[in-house]
């Protein structure tokens, strides 16, 4: 089979080719297109549903990420361990066990951001499938001791949003996004950050979240993992698209006009287009914006950036590094949580392997000259704990935190349904396996009843499901790095992996495994 993405077909526009067993490897089409066929294939239904096609379906209930078989990707190295010794923690078998292996840290100018966990969820913004689960991604959060952000648009989006002067003054949907963290978050640990593009800098949400909801963490954003244009949603209510068009969106068809509106109402097509405007960086612009988010109270600023060419993550990792920002989140091509074009999401950026050595290099040459290097998240499809092993080593010693998304999500989901199961009394047979209530099925209940008390019931399951998640995550990784002798974050190293492939050792600089201690090994045999 050719590179998936080449195939006319994709569970992710609800496509499929006739001939599924033969294809034509350059194009994906069937190998014989007949006459006569209601096309099922992604050509066939662009012919009658044309740009509609273009995003992963069906949108609200789904997240999407690229289908595409990169030539390099993290499974191409391989994690070393060592029977030899202990780093963070005295070489003892008493005490060199992976349960002391310490995940916590505190970081920002003033080590004033604590997490139990080096993970930060990635923007979660305006789509539907964000929204309906931001009880599970921000009490997980908040429980587990990590980062989420509030992505772009929620203000914009906001129905029952209030403007004075084109500026927003009130937007229940962002408190209660803050209210649903801080309603779970213990002992100062976790936070959340509160996210910014074109259209939240022009309406001021960074200001009303910092001023008015008393949010600590700023972040700017240049683009995304999985697309080079703006944020996207489907709207399927009228008035809801000519208000996002009255408050300054790209929304397409124009919702105003009036032969729209008369094709909209005979059902000529079901849903509008909301776009967000692409951002024009300049150095001059962005060190403004730094001092303006940090003259209105923000503690600590962030910058995330998407698979841009290579002159853009250098920009971005010497701007970051000459506003002295507190975080620069990196996310390589390929991911995707809510509506980036599907052709765009598979064919467009920097793959995550590539994309993180460059960021290894660039922080290297800042520090080698004695510049500021900021904390570095690498992001793009990371799910379980060898990904975060693998990504923390080969961006060491600049990284201490990784972006996640879909992962924490599909928990969120998966958590939030399963609490809806139990109260229908459908528990599906795989589950019931386990239990036939929420506290017997969720593995983690009895630590965190112990934790919270009586207000446990009331938590989300959504939220339970996500902190059990990271609890696996968390001990998967510990006894990964203990494997490695690495008791603490800071102690891991690019000698910690290697690669398995010389196209990988050409692109990360990290040595094939059959050179890996060569001179040593050869001194211990000849010793």
């Amino acid at each position: 089979m050719g590179t998936l993405t080449r195939l006319n077909a994709s569970a992710a526009t609800l496509t499929k080719n006739r001939t599924e067993e033969s294809r034509t490897h350059l194009s994906g089409m069937c190998v014989t297109c007949v006459d006569g066929c209601v096309g099922m294939c992604e050509i066939g239904k662009s012919a009658y549903r044309g740009h509609e096609c273009i995003y992963p379906q069906p949108f609200g209930i789904i997240t999407a990420a690229s289908e595409k078989n990169y030539p390099v990707d993290y499974s191409h190295f391989t994690i070393l361990g060592t029977a030899v010794g202990a780093h963070g923690i005295e070489a003892s078998s008493d005490k060199a066990v992976f349960p002391n292996v310490k995940l916590e840290q505190a970081f920002g100018h003033d080590k004033g951001i604590k997490v139990r966990l080096p993970i930060v969820i990635a923007g979660m913004g305006s789509t539907n499938v964000a929204a309906v689960n931001w009880p599970g991604l921000a009490g997980g959060a908040a429980v587990s001791g990590v980062l989420v952000t509030v992505g772009e648009n929620v203000v914009g989006m906001d129905p029952k949003s209030e403007f004075k002067d084109g500026r927003v003054v009130s937007s229940p949907e962002l408190k209660r996004r803050v209210d649903l963290f801080r309603r779970w978050q213990r002992d100062g640990y976790g936070d959340i950050v509160i996210q910014a593009n074109v259209e939240d800098t022009a309406l001021g949400t960074l200001e009303y979240a910092i001023e008015k909801l008393g949010l600590r963490i700023a972040e700017l954003k240049w683009g995304q993992g999985a697309k080079d244009i703006g944020g996207e949603v489907k709207i399927r209510d009228l008035k809801k698209a000519q208000m996002l068009y009255e408050r300054g969106y790209v929304v397409l068809p124009n919702p105003t006009d009036p032969d729209v509106v008369k094709a909209f109402e005979s059902g000529s097509f079901k849903e509008f287009e909301r776009h967000s405007r692409v951002g024009m960086v300049t150095e001059e612009s962005f060190m403004e914006r730094v001092a303006q988010l940090r003259k209105a109270g923000a503690q600590y600023v962030f910058l995330k950036t998407g698979a841009y060419r290579p002159a853009d993550l250098a920009r971005a990792v010497k701007f970051a590094s000459k506003a002295k920002l507190d975080m620069l989140t990196v996310d390589g091509a390929g991911g995707g949580t809510g509506m980036s074009p599907w052709r765009m999401m598979n064919e467009w950026g920097v793959p995550p392997v590539e994309l993180h050595s460059l960021l290894y290099q660039y922080c290297s040459t800042l520090a080698q000259k004695g510049e500021y290097v900021p904390m570095i998240a690498p992001a793009g499809g990371f799910t379980f704990e060898d990904h975060l092993y693998k990504a923390l080593a080969l961006c060491a010693p600049y990284a201490g935190m990784l972006g996640m998304a879909r992962g924490p999500l599909c928990a969120a989901m998966v958590g939030k349904t399963i609490g809806l199961k139990v109260q229908e009394g459908d528990i599906p047979v795989y589950i019931e396996r386990f239990g036939s209530s929420a506290k017997e099925i969720f593995v983690t209940t009895p630590e965190l009843r112990k934790h919270y008390g009586a207000d446990f019931d009331e938590m989300p399951t959504g939220a339970i499901g996500v902190y059990t998640y990271f609890e696996r995550l968390a001990q998967g990784l510990r006894q990964m790095m203990a494997g490695s002798r690495k008791f603490n974050l800071g102690v891991l190293g690019r000698d910690d992996i290697a690669s398995l492939t010389p196209e990988c050792a050409a692109i990360s600089g990290i040595p094939m495994v059959m050179d890996v201690d060569k001179a040593e090994a050869e001194a211990i045999i000849n010793g």
